[in-house]
């Protein structure tokens, strides 16, 4: 055997079309994945540091005005999204209350918790976009492979009887070029698994830490309630 056709490039190379298009698939999977992993844990890192400081700088400005204009300086933060829709609501309703009368009924708060809740579920959303892209992978590549692997030892089978030889030095080199593509599904699926688990525990916190926000804010807007303009 030609000791170019003994290493893994010479193997996929010696597959059939077959094999090679689903080795190719699996490729693309395995960057693309690689490329949400990358991505995503970059920008949750920068949510979760913009998260804890505009936290604490709700708390610290109280103030919703105060809390507003300050939120220009935070682009990542679902935070602000949900405090935004909130304010902005706010601010219409201040806005048309007439004059002596409380500007905030309580018949008004379940709208607010409506707001809330979309502007929440929006950005967590947006959070999970294109994860889903890794569960699939990883539910998928390993099948992928075994199919390309399947394909490949028909396929030295069948030459197996039109060279009427069965011996292994014949058989051997077709089906290791066909367990290749078993390998690659797990080489695609593996760190895919690994990278969604990591990403969703991540976007897991990021969610319990929306909610809590969305409840404390919740809370200061009821306590206006029944106030007057």
């Amino acid at each position: 055997m030609d000791i170019h056709q003994t290493g893994l490039w010479g193997m996929v190379w010696g597959a059939g079309p077959m094999v090679k298009f689903v080795l190719l698939t699996l490729l693309v999977f395995s960057v693309v994945s690689w490329a949400i992993i990358a991505y995503k844990v970059l920008l949750l890192m920068k949510v979760e540091k913009e998260t804890s400081a505009f936290y604490d700088l709700f708390w610290e400005k109280r103030q919703f005005a105060l809390v507003h204009a300050a939120s220009k300086g935070f682009s990542s933060t679902p935070l602000v999204a949900i405090f935004n829709a909130a304010f902005n609501e706010l601010s219409t309703q201040m806005k048309s209350a007439e004059s002596g009368t409380a500007w905030l009924q309580r018949e008004d708060l379940d709208r607010f918790h409506r707001i809330i809740k979309k502007a929440s579920d929006i950005e967590a959303a947006k959070l999970e976009y294109a994860v889903g892209f890794l569960a699939t992978t990883g539910n998928t590549a390993p099948f992928i492979g075994l199919f390309g692997t399947v394909w490949g030892i028909m396929t030295s089978f069948r030459d197996i009887g039109a060279k009427g030889a069965a011996s292994l030095a014949v058989v051997a080199p077709g089906i290791s070029e066909a367990l290749v593509a078993t390998a690659m599904g797990l080489l695609a699926a593996i760190p895919a698994v690994m990278g969604y688990n990591h990403i969703i525990t991540r976007i897991g916190r990021i969610t319990t830490e929306m909610n809590n926000f969305s409840s404390d804010l919740m809370n200061v807007i009821e306590k206006q309630a029944g106030k007057k303009g």
